[in-house]
């Protein structure tokens, strides 16, 4: 099997990493390795898909994961990425959604016999004693080092409570907590968390002598430079109640033709060999691509069932637009066998009854006549393919008012 951080490389998961030489020899062999995830929402959204995604594939690599829910992180707050103080929650709002959270979560792991546990830092926080803790914990951080970590100065500009100050000697401990009652010995998260990364790992440094690893995710945003799974109707989440499959179907489907490669990579698990074959052509080409990308992110968070349907969905109004916008248009049915071996635009034309003869089609194609979802063939011999599908369709032009639909009856 191969090993995990070689996966994590080839798809762009690494940003930075502790020991690039000792992470890859612990993961050669079986490891316990965790992610948090703060409670502060009733759902988790796209923008914590990175890190989910890691965790699975690290289960998937033999290894397991740990899927931290921060109840008692979550009282304090995470100044990272922040440039003011979290309203500060009830217990009761955080327990609430760390239910929520957990189910969400499932959809990705697999909790059956322990090969990925799911644990709550409540259970370890909440009962600390607070002079203890300092005298125990604290000794170990230089304040100076502190201040010098990315998180804590942007807030010294806007303010940084007290409160927030301890958020990192809290996930130090956690960290430490975790190797030493689950052998826990790498956590990862995205780059923001780098600083609370490297306390952890020094903490156990100290206390226990041992050394336990962290890695980092790039802080993702799209191509036109938005935070990632933010849209002009807001989040875009993971839990169904809040985004439809169909909605979350249609938010991949519809994303910047720069990112698919990249998203490809990081949300689905097709070979990577497959994803340069679904990209390498680019433009027109990367319908496919984003087809499939649609398909599998939505398979992954809602199950088979939920992605057939958002794909139906989808297919069928498009279908609608199409009949509604040409009416009366006549359809020519393919497999979808046929239509991924290719062929020629001036037989396509003839076949499906826009053109008598293959001379006629050449001729049209010629003069500027044929057009092939609204954008018009260059050259009689143009290839006609599976990525020229929208939504399973294919909508043909003659001139300007002959059209004709190719449905794929076995896709």
């Amino acid at each position: 099997m191969r090993n995990v951080y070689d996966i994590f490389q080839e798809r762009g998961f690494v940003e930075q990493v502790t020991d690039e030489n000792m992470l890859r020899q612990l993961l050669g062999k079986p490891v316990s390795c965790y992610i948090g995830f703060d409670p502060t929402a009733k759902s988790l959204h796209i923008g914590s898909l990175l890190p989910i995604m890691s965790l699975a594939h690290m289960q998937r690599g033999g290894h397991r994961p740990i899927a931290l829910v921060g109840g008692g992180t979550a009282l304090v707050g995470d100044p990272s990425g922040k440039d003011q103080a979290r309203p500060v929650m009830t217990r009761e709002e955080i327990n609430s959604n760390a239910e929520g959270i957990k189910a969400q979560l499932s959809n990705f792991l697999d909790f059956s016999n322990e090969s990925a546990l799911m644990l709550n830092n409540a259970d370890w926080l909440t009962p600390l004693n607070y002079i203890e803790f300092l005298r125990d914990i604290g000794r170990h951080f230089s304040v100076n080092r502190m201040l010098t970590a990315e998180s804590y100065r942007q807030r010294l500009e806007t303010g940084l409570s007290f409160l927030e100050f301890n958020y990192m000697l809290l996930q130090a401990y956690d960290f430490w907590y975790l190797s030493k009652h689950y052998n826990c010995l790498l956590q990862m998260g995205g780059n923001d968390q780098w600083g609370n990364i490297l306390a952890g790992a020094d903490l156990t440094r100290r206390i226990e002598g041992y050394a336990i690893q962290g890695l980092t995710f790039p802080l993702i945003t799209t191509a036109d430079g938005s935070k990632m799974g933010k849209t002009q109707s807001g989040a875009v989440w993971l839990d169904r109640k809040l985004t439809s499959p169909y909605e979350y179907y249609q938010y991949w489907i519809n994303i910047d033709d720069r990112d698919v490669k990249r998203f490809l990579s990081y949300f689905t698990f097709l070979p990577m060999d497959e994803i340069e074959r679904l990209t390498s052509k680019g433009g027109e080409h990367l319908r496919e691509a984003k087809n499939v990308l649609a398909y599998e992110a939505t398979k992954i968070c809602h199950g088979k069932e939920e992605a057939n349907k958002a794909k139906n969905t989808s297919l069928q109004l498009f279908r609608k637009k199409v009949v509604n916008d040409f009416k009366g248009a006549p359809s020519y049915q393919i497999t979808y066998k046929e239509l991924n071996k290719g062929i020629d635009a001036y037989i396509l034309l003839t076949n499906a009854g826009l053109c008598k003869t293959r001379g006629e089609a050449r001729r049209l194609i010629s003069q500027g006549g044929a057009y092939i979802n609204g954008k018009r063939v260059p050259t009689f011999d143009t290839i006609v393919g599976t990525d020229n599908l929208k939504d399973n369709a294919i909508l043909l032009r003659a001139g300007k008012k002959k059209y004709c639909i190719v449905d794929i009856y076995d896709a």
